[in-house]
Formats: C-alpha cells, sequence, structure tokens
C-alpha cells in the first residue's frame, strides 16, 4: 500500500550516484489523503506530533517529514486491518514504551497544551 500510494520513496542508484525521489506513477488521490491525513494527524496524536518533530529535528523539510509520517500511519492502519481491531492510541503508546522507542523522549519533552 506505502508503494501503491506513492508514500513509499524511491531509490535510483547507478554507480557512486544515489538519487532519492517521490513515486511518479501512482494514484494522485490516494498519495494526497494520505498525506493530508498524516498533517491533520499532527494536531490529535501526541505520537504523531513526537514523531514529525523527531523528523524536523534530523534536518528534514515539512513536506518529507509530513511524507515519513504517512508512511508510519499506513503501516499502524495495516495492522488495525489486518487484526481487525480499533486504533487505540493509547495502546499504541504503550507498545512504543515498551520497544524503547525515540519518540517517548520526544513526546515527554514536550509541554502538555490545556485547549
Amino acid at each position: 500500500m506505502q508503494k501503491f500510494s506513492g508514500i513509499a520513496p524511491v531509490v535510483e542508484r547507478s554507480g557512486k550516484t544515489m538519487w532519492v525521489h517521490r513515486r511518479f506513477a501512482c494514484p494522485f488521490f490516494a498519495r494526497q489523503t494520505f498525506h493530508e491525513f498524516a498533517g491533520s494527524s499532527l494536531v490529535f496524536s501526541a505520537w504523531a506530533k513526537a514523531y514529525y518533530k523527531l523528523q524536523r529535528s534530523r534536518g528534514k523539510g515539512h513536506q518529507a517529514a509530513v511524507r515519513a509520517l504517512a508512511f508510519k500511519w499506513i503501516r499502524v492502519l495495516f495492522a488495525c486491518w489486518q487484526t481487525k481491531t480499533e486504533y487505540n492510541e493509547a495502546a499504541y503508546v504503550e507498545t512504543l514504551k515498551k520497544r524503547n522507542s525515540p519518540l517517548i523522549a520526544f513526546m515527554m519533552s514536550e509541554p502538555v497544551s490545556t485547549t
């Protein structure tokens, strides 16, 4: 699904040169849908916001960070589809804690919003 929707990056290599770009031959609407979903999840999901900030701290631009987040969201949603379960933010955060994810440090360093 990641490749089909165009969210997965394409790596081309020739000799000593390497070029990474977005997939051009894909359904535009599917790519746009996942990209917009990931962007809007920044407001509602603590781990998504932490993942976005982690990508930005690694030097990625806004669009690249949102694409990386969309890539991650596709994996989460696909796992929910396979197991036929609803998405549970608290359960996912607990899984991140068990796996000692670097996202937990980013989530804890962020002040809690009361709005």
